[in-house]
């Protein structure tokens, strides 16, 4: 399998840490968001221009979620499922709300548009970028202070965990404060302190600049 991939990329970072629990080789493709490598060839791989895509050998895959699926399937073990439906449906709602509410709104293509084409400062960017991390994190923080012990679903890891942790290290990076998310704090940082985790963080990676 071959990852195309860039190391901030929050996307990226989610299909990097589901292969690395699964324990599942690959080779990674490095593409340079930073400078609009995703609009130049790279979209013959993949026509939206977005990290990561997966290449198998029964052909090429886009979205994390959907590649996270497809590992999940092809390779159920260990798995990120949960075999209780419900609490499989709570994860899925957590993953999904980062994914689909939180992350859309602080990527790094709606920050350049912000940026380039609104003419937005960097510290009316940063504005935006923190306003709708806090609108994501108050609730989920709720919806986790209910359900979470060392992981997002009680003390099994879980789709949920694979999306919070490279939220949590995004909202880092823009220096977002996150006393008010004791819960999330908590379960990041127990996540972060799997042995399987330290190959798939941003600083590791080779591109990292």
């Amino acid at each position: 399998m071959k990852l195309f991939t860039y190391f901030r990329s929050t996307a990226s970072y989610r299909v990097r840490l589901a292969l690395s629990y699964k324990n599942l080789a690959y080779k990674p493709h490095y593409i340079n968001l930073r400078t609009n490598e995703q609009n130049q060839q790279y979209k013959e791989t993949n026509p939206f221009g977005l990290v990561p895509t997966l290449t198998t050998e029964q052909g090429i895959i886009f979205q994390s979620l959907a590649i996270i699926e497809y590992l999940e399937r092809t390779h159920p073990t260990p798995s990120l499922w949960l075999n209780d439906p419900f609490l499989q449906a709570q994860a899925m709602s957590i993953a999904q709300a980062i994914c689909c509410d939180i992350h859309p709104l602080n990527n790094l293509r709606i920050l350049k548009y912000l940026e380039r084409n609104l003419g937005l400062s960097e510290e009316q960017k940063t504005d935006w970028y923190q306003h709708w991390i806090h609108e994501g994190f108050k609730p989920l923080e709720k919806q986790l202070s209910q359900m979470a012990r060392n992981f997002c679903i009680g003390d099994n890891l879980s789709i949920a965990d694979i999306y919070l942790v490279p939220q949590v290290y995004n909202a880092n990076r823009f220096n977002v404060n996150l006393s008010a998310y004791p819960t999330i704090k908590r379960v990041n940082e127990y996540v972060l302190a799997q042995p399987w985790i330290r190959t798939t963080t941003p600083e590791e990676q080779e591109d990292a600049i």
